[in-house]
């Protein structure tokens, strides 16, 4: 009879009784299988022992004539186990460990979920469990943080539970402003604590496992004053980082996600050029989840994959336009941004004498000069404060911006046929990119517009635009652009009477109004001193 321990007071003393009525049939013997503790708690909710121990171990020791303990499953005998089962499981899935990834788990496994794994039947369920959603996960997560995460999963569901509710704060999205002034890391782990005591963790296996998502989550890694490393929590495809948290808690690569492979091959179609089923969704997903798959091509970049960067650099250039992805760091990063960031890395990628060629061909297109000019500049200026202009020491530098000012001029000539006022948003920052690559040129193509039917103010009032922030209508770098197109001393020649003369009437146009005072604001003082000026004596 196995199992008695199961039973419900009532059933064990039924079943107690009918072993005892037929117990003395010739050559009938009874083998009995409970768990002994278990067995004395239920004993002791029965009226016939009470909640006497003493008494139910002496009516436990009445019944059993020969005990027969089970062999203590040792470490080592646990290890084996853990280990065949284990090697079993990725065996049957076609995956293995790498080095580092048997030296994370020997870790996870040695100091916290060996001690919980103490039965055949716990290690056989862990296993089991495993073996039972990582069919569809096999490449697309890092082995090691699934494994962790069946865990949790499988002995401490509350906290699995809680990861969902906490995903920004673990993989460092969350846009609330308190988790960035936190407190000490003291106090941070001991909020974790209390949210673990929440979810249920007994007391005995807080600390074992807050240390087990400190392996997962490097928010909690710093919690713990140990600090965290996110890239290399990315580099493994782990629960970690945004771009894979997902995959863990669906048991699978989401409809709106990339499997490995399929990423692998849409960047080998961009590369030949030869199109794809592949390429052609990883250019939806370039448009709809910019920021993940900016950071999974670059990721790839750093593992040493060979991405074809004019190839990629082609792409961003003719979707750039057509970005319709959700800014992130708290609203402050948007898809157009992240693109801009990473498209220099892209261009100096490429050898010199390939990076002419690859800038005039993304600035095929109007949204791609755009984006060419500011790669260039980015790219000849890695501060991105130098110089308002392309710096043109390298030939190949200088070529490129040839062949971009061309593309430029190309882009805005239908504008020269209408009115300023007429200008799109498009043809604005077309402008604005042109004072980069060619200063004296836009000038003069301005100066001619301007003696040819533009007015001065709603040309400004179409390229000066409302900070999305709150920052001046004109800060430093609107400044420093006004002086490349028009220099501040014809800006401030052509509005004096506007600037100056009181009889001149204001215009109606709030935005106008705005640029004037803005301009008579950074206007400098001529009377004022300064260290280079002689001051006369009196």
């Amino acid at each position: 009879m196995d199992d008695l321990d199961r039973l419900t007071p009532e059933e064990l003393l039924v079943v107690f009784k009918l072993i005892r009525l037929v117990g003395h049939l010739p050559n009938v013997y009874y083998l009995v299988s409970f768990d002994e503790q278990t067995l004395l708690d239920v004993l002791q909710r029965t009226d016939l022992v009470g909640s006497k121990d003493q008494r139910a171990r002496e009516f436990l020791e009445e019944l059993i004539q020969v005990r027969l303990d089970l062999p203590a499953f040792r470490d080592r005998d646990v290890d084996a186990m853990a280990t065949r089962i284990l090697n079993a499981l990725l065996d049957s899935h076609g995956v293995s460990m790498t080095p580092e990834q048997e030296r994370r788990f020997s870790e996870a496994y040695f100091r916290h979920l060996q001690d919980r794994l103490r039965t055949p039947r716990a290690v056989k369920r862990y296993f089991g469990q495993a073996g039972a959603t990582l069919g569809s996960l096999a490449g697309e997560v890092d082995l090691v943080d699934f494994l962790i995460v069946t865990f949790l999963r499988t002995s401490e569901s509350g906290v699995y539970r809680m990861l969902g509710r906490h995903r920004g704060e673990l993989t460092g999205t969350s846009i609330d402003p308190a988790l960035r002034h936190d407190a000490r890391p003291g106090e941070r782990a001991e909020r974790w604590k209390e949210r673990l005591r929440r979810a249920g963790v007994a007391d005995d296996n807080l600390n074992g496992v807050l240390r087990l998502l400190g392996l997962l989550f490097p928010a909690v890694q710093q919690a713990v004053g140990n600090g965290g490393d996110s890239r290399a929590v990315a580099r493994r495809r782990g629960i970690g980082s945004p771009d894979y948290f997902d995959r863990y808690v669906v048991f699978t690569v989401p409809a709106d996600d990339l499997p490995e492979a399929a990423f692998a091959q849409a960047l080998a179609q961009l590369a030949a050029g030869t199109g794809g089923d592949q390429a052609t969704e990883l250019l939806v997903r370039l448009r709809e989840d910019t920021h993940r798959i900016i950071r999974r091509i670059d990721q790839a970049r750093d593992d040493g994959v060979d991405v074809s960067a004019a190839a990629v650099l082609q792409a961003l250039a003719d979707n750039y336009g057509q970005l319709t992805a959700h800014p992130e760091a708290m609203g402050l990063l948007g898809p157009d941004r992240r693109v801009r960031f990473f498209a220099p890395a892209l261009l100096l990628d490429l050898s010199p004498d390939q990076r002419p060629a690859a800038v005039a061909a993304m600035a095929t297109t109007p949204a791609g000069a755009v984006l060419a000019t500011r790669t260039l500049h980015r790219a000849t200026n890695p501060d991105d404060t130098a110089s308002e202009h392309v710096t043109a020491t390298e030939e190949w530098a200088a070529q490129a911006r040839d062949a971009l000012t061309a593309r430029l001029a190309e882009h805005l000539a239908p504008a020269t046929e209408r009115p300023a006022t007429n200008l799109t948003e498009q043809e604005c920052e077309l402008i604005w990119m042109w004072r980069h690559t060619d200063p004296d040129g836009i000038r003069t193509w301005l100066r001619d517009r301007l003696q040819n039917g533009w007015e001065l103010l709603p040309l400004l009032a179409k390229l000066i635009t409302p900070a999305q922030y709150p920052e001046p209508l004109i800060n430093d770098d609107t400044w420093a652009g006004l002086d490349a197109m028009f220099t501040h001393d014809a800006l401030y020649a052509r509005l004096t009477s506007h600037l100056d003369n009181p009889d001149t009437p204001q215009p109606a146009d709030q935005r106008q109004a705005d640029i004037l005072q803005a301009l008579r604001d950074h206007r400098p003082d001529p009377h004022q001193t300064t260290p280079d000026t002689p001051q006369k004596n009196p």
